[in-house]
């Protein structure tokens, strides 16, 4: 088994994020929290990478139906759709437009429990309602319903995996093998080192 410290979980920075400047400002949160950038391309995805990305778990477009339908139950709200896999059919056609606009910034972080810690820093799916602290929440404010009415995706600024697993079969469609790097970050001695040795000269 590998040591936690190995983590790697996998980010996109979408094209509403690189158009609105704030590639630094997500990167330096990732990093000051401890975390490695191993990783890192721009590209522009054609749909059937999009495709190929969002369906790496053969469930996805029935339970971000729900998630959505629940979403909008939960605001009191009707759903435009009631079925959750034409809901999820949607959203799907909408990412694909949505992620093949333009650049994106696709990386690979690694460290203890990485899905869970980027998970946490960037907030929930929907900005509205994103927690105060997060990317999300700090930096944007788009909600499903404004999206909806329009057509389109929602703006949320990042993908990230949900899962290790999820982020495994993610980072293969990404990143060859050699496109990932190990390499020694002094902060990790700090983090994971037993005997913190090495301060004093």
């Amino acid at each position: 088994m590998d040591h936690p410290k190995k983590e790697r979980t996998f980010v996109i920075i979408k094209p509403d994020g690189i158009q609105r400047t704030l590639i630094g400002e997500i990167i330096r949160r990732y990093e000051r929290i401890g975390l490695k950038l191993v990783a890192l391309k721009m590209a522009v995805p054609d749909e059937k990478t999009v495709v190929k990305h969002y369906t790496v778990d053969p469930d996805w477009i029935r339970k971000v139906g729900e998630k959505s339908i629940i979403s909008y139950q939960n605001k009191g709200l009707v759903a435009p759709f009631k079925d959750p896999e034409e809901c999820g059919r949607a959203v799907l056609g909408r990412l694909k437009k949505y992620l093949t606009t333009g650049p994106v910034i696709a990386m690979v972080w690694q460290g203890n429990k990485a899905v869970g810690i980027i998970r946490k820093l960037t907030g929930g799916t929907e900005p509205l309602t994103s927690d105060v602290g997060t990317i999300r929440g700090d930096l944007t404010i788009d909600s499903y319903d404004m999206s909806d009415l329009d057509d389109r995706a929602i703006r949320n600024l990042i993908h990230a995996s949900g899962s290790v697993e999820e982020a495994e079969k993610e980072i293969e469609i990404w990143f060859k093998k050699d496109e990932i790097f190990n390499y020694n970050l002094v902060l990790e001695k700090m983090l994971y080192d037993v005997n913190i040795d090495g301060i004093m000269e």
